[in-house]
């Protein structure tokens, strides 16, 4: 069995940057880019400095060819890590017939977003129902959004949203009260609050024509926001590892998991989402890493 200095698992921006700063640092680093991406649905990355407006397959092309440069890096792409385990001071990373030994592991595998059963909305996320408006807001700038609050405490993110449109509904979906303090604020923004019941998305090829409601009325949309549930990997489930508030895996100041040698970056720590945070981010968890690994290969002579 093969081994590496780190195993980086998830071969998106906060992987691809850790990766970069290890090899930099004369690691021998092995990467499981594991398909699909989050952002599978996305034509193009956005707000990226120098990457603005990328397809995410051609900026990980890209990436991967900078790592490729280095002769300590190994890719395994489409690889599926099925489990870490340890073996003597070492941790096994399982990937059937690609399994691989690793001092350390980086854990960059981004978190799942749960769609909810709404008729429409899988066939059009990406396209016309998006998450984050600093990456998706600017192109569809000026046109008639809804915004679909999962409670009150969101609802006033709607707010943010007026950045890029002058005509904005939230809707309720009957799921929550709005309070006197929260319809003022949202008023005075001029945003209106529609409370029914949402039970679908009427869809003109992949764009959106309307929200529906309960008792068969329409309210013409064109683009809707969501902040849908989210859940970890299975294989970071599978780890067992411990989370922090809102399910995030919880990390040191270090990036250091709650198992010692296994380190996280990217979505699956952060709140904050976007490529250019979890390249950040990346890059950041692989410094602390490497500072670590370094001092242990000089405390046992291998350096």
């Amino acid at each position: 069995m093969k081994a590496f200095d780190v195993a980086v698992i998830g071969g998106g921006p906060a992987g691809l940057a850790g990766a970069l700063a290890l090899c930099r640092a004369r690691k021998s680093v092995v990467l499981f880019d594991c398909w699909p991406p989050r952002n599978a649905t996305a034509s193009e990355v956005r707000g990226f400095v120098t990457q603005d407006g990328t397809p995410p397959a051609e900026m990980r092309r890209l990436a991967q060819e900078d790592l490729t440069a280095y002769d300590t890096f190994e890719l395994r792409d489409d690889v599926r890590v099925e489990g870490i385990g340890r073996e003597n001071s070492r941790f096994v990373v399982e990937a059937g017939e690609h399994s691989v030994q690793a001092r350390r592991v980086l854990l960059c595998v981004g978190i799942v977003d749960v769609l909810p059963d709404l008729p429409g909305y899988r066939q059009l996320w990406g396209t016309s129902v998006f998450q984050c408006p600093y990456c998706h807001a600017w192109e569809v700038r000026d046109r008639t959004f809804g915004y679909l609050a999962p409670d009150e405490h969101c609802a006033d993110w709607s707010l943010i949203l007026r950045s890029w449109t002058s005509d904005l509904i939230v809707f309720t979906g009957g799921h929550f009260a709005v309070s006197p303090e929260l319809r003022a604020e949202l008023a005075q923004a001029r945003i209106q609050i529609d409370e029914r019941e949402v039970v679908g998305l009427r869809c003109d090829g992949d764009t959106l024509a309307a929200v529906q409601l309960a008792g068969g009325d329409e309210v013409a949309r064109e683009i809707l926001f969501v902040r849908p549930p989210q859940r970890q990997t299975p294989l970071v489930e599978k780890l067992g590892l411990s989370l922090a508030a809102r399910d995030l895996v919880k990390i040191d100041d270090r990036h250091q998991t709650s198992i010692a040698g296994i380190y996280a970056a990217g979505d699956l720590v952060c709140h904050e989402h976007g490529a250019l945070i979890a390249a950040a981010n990346g890059a950041s968890a692989a410094h602390a890493l490497d500072e670590d690994l370094t001092r242990e290969l000089l405390a046992d002579g291998v350096i």
